[in-house]
């Protein structure tokens, strides 16, 4: 099982220097005060374009270069930026980009503003201080480790010129990549994506997993849904029981017992995903709301009973319909803990657009605290999952970072875990719009 090479860019210790000024700016103004902050561009990559806050240098605290990995220079004792430095920017860097940049000088455009970020009347709010460029080393980043700048530069022109602490960097982010044949509804085949194109054409497919699929809404809501094979599981009832709210809604448009179970080439079960808490709409509402959000458990087999699996929770999934001005599927995931339910340990919580879907996303920067302990390794990409916008077909990509795969029971959690996300798009749709036939036990739409 060979992983895509992936890298990952990362620009992180950003500060900066303003000129000395020998006259106030104005009652009650000062240079030290001013918002400022930096649009970072890889060249040719318009899309990718990032914004970061400079926190302002200060002539008494350490330099932020020292927690940077490899970090080769410093600055002087006089010039020392803020200890409260901007979170890093990264750019993260598939198979098809790294080729396209093979063999070709590549560059970061970091371009510096003083004021604050956004437009007025349709100009930029912030003044333009400078632009300067980093030229980057695409073609080995996905082999080694590298510094490609560390330390003060100038921006601008002038005696009087803004100077810029930053340090750039890549690592290799080597990622195993994943592809339902099909919707998860549809109880597709999973295959595994090899080869330099990362996903893209050209690429081998192997098929590695097989899910089945089942939506049995004559389920009581009290013991959620279980995997079939495991109805006398009494120790996986209880965890279930202790998840879902007793919710007695037997109304024929709510969305329960949706259960999708990962099965190894062998035909044995590795992981499932299965609803624990019913997607049902809001008193006086057609939406699933956030106070009233439905849940998924992500499960995996701790052994056997006979041949019927015993099923042990690893991580649990709410979803919900956001309201605002933007339409989205609102989420929160969390790793389950041997304390039970309410020592979970919060990993991920944002949205999707329902209208054009997104990138459930496991990495740094979206993560929780508690990701050290739950995956000591982590020092990059987890795992991000491709979901469609509502009513569109949906064969969900997912990428696991091969730092955190041992075996492949490891990849099938995660492949459970996309699958459960994919399927909470169907299950917050309105309830005044019809659900496809498949994600019905009976294969009859209904409506509310």
């Amino acid at each position: 099982m060979d992983p895509c090479p992936f890298a990952r860019l990362i620009v992180e210790s950003l500060a900066l220097k303003l000129p000395t000024v020998s006259k106030p700016a104005g009652p009650g103004v000062h240079p030290t005060t001013t918002p400022c902050f930096c649009t970072i561009q890889l060249q040719d990559h318009p899309s990718s374009t990032q914004t970061a806050p400079l926190p302002l240098a200060t002539p008494s605290s350490s330099d932020p270069s020292t927690t940077a990995a490899a970090a080769a220079a410093s600055a002087t004792p006089t010039e020392t930026p803020s200890t409260v430095s901007a979170a890093p920017v990264v750019f993260s860097l598939d198979p098809a980009a790294l080729q396209k940049f093979s063999g070709k000088p590549a560059s970061l455009v970091v371009s510096v503003y003083a004021g604050r970020t956004g437009s007025t009347c349709g100009f930029s709010a912030g003044r333009l201080l400078g632009r300067l460029r980093v030229g980057v080393d695409l073609e080995a980043a996905p082999v080694r480790a590298m510094v490609m700048q560390s330390g003060w530069v100038s921006v601008g022109g002038g005696r009087s010129a803004a100077r810029l602490h930053l340090v750039v960097r890549s690592e290799p982010d080597p990622r195993f990549v994943f592809q339902f044949g099909g919707e998860p509804e549809c109880s597709p085949v999973v295959y595994q994506v090899q080869g330099k194109g990362g996903g893209h054409s050209g690429c081998l497919r192997q098929p590695v997993f097989s899910c089945r699929f089942s939506a049995d809404r004559r389920r009581n809501t009290g013991s959620g849904s279980l995997p079939s094979n495991s109805s006398n599981n009494s120790t996986i009832k209880g965890w279930f029981s202790s998840f879902g709210s007793e919710r007695n809604h037997l109304r024929r448009e709510q969305r329960k017992g949706w259960t999708v179970t990962i099965h190894d080439l062998s035909g044995s079960p590795v992981a499932a995903a299965s609803m624990v808490t019913p997607f049902v709409p809001s008193p006086g509402s057609d939406r699933v709301s956030r106070s009233n959000a439905g849940a998924w458990l992500i499960l995996q087999p701790t052994g056997f009973s006979g041949s019927t699996p015993n099923w042990k929770p690893w991580g649990r999934l709410e979803a919900w319909r956001e309201r605002g001005p933007v339409d989205a599927l609102g989420y929160r995931f969390e790793l389950v803990t041997d304390s039970g339910p309410t020592g979970g340990i919060p990993i991920a919580e944002s949205s999707l657009s329902v209208r054009k879907g997104g990138q459930f996303c496991i990495a740094p920067g979206v993560i929780g605290d508690g990701i050290s302990r739950s995956w000591p390794s982590v020092g990059g990409f987890v795992m991000g999952s491709i979901v469609e916008g509502e009513g569109k077909v949906s064969k969900p990509t997912v990428q696991v970072g091969a730092q955190h795969v041992s075996c492949m029971a490891d990849v099938a959690l995660f492949i459970a875990l996309s699958a459960a996300v994919d399927l909470s798009m169907d299950a917050c749709q309105l309830f005044s719009q019809k659900l496809r036939k498949e994600l019905c036990q009976d294969h009859q739409e209904y409506s509310l």
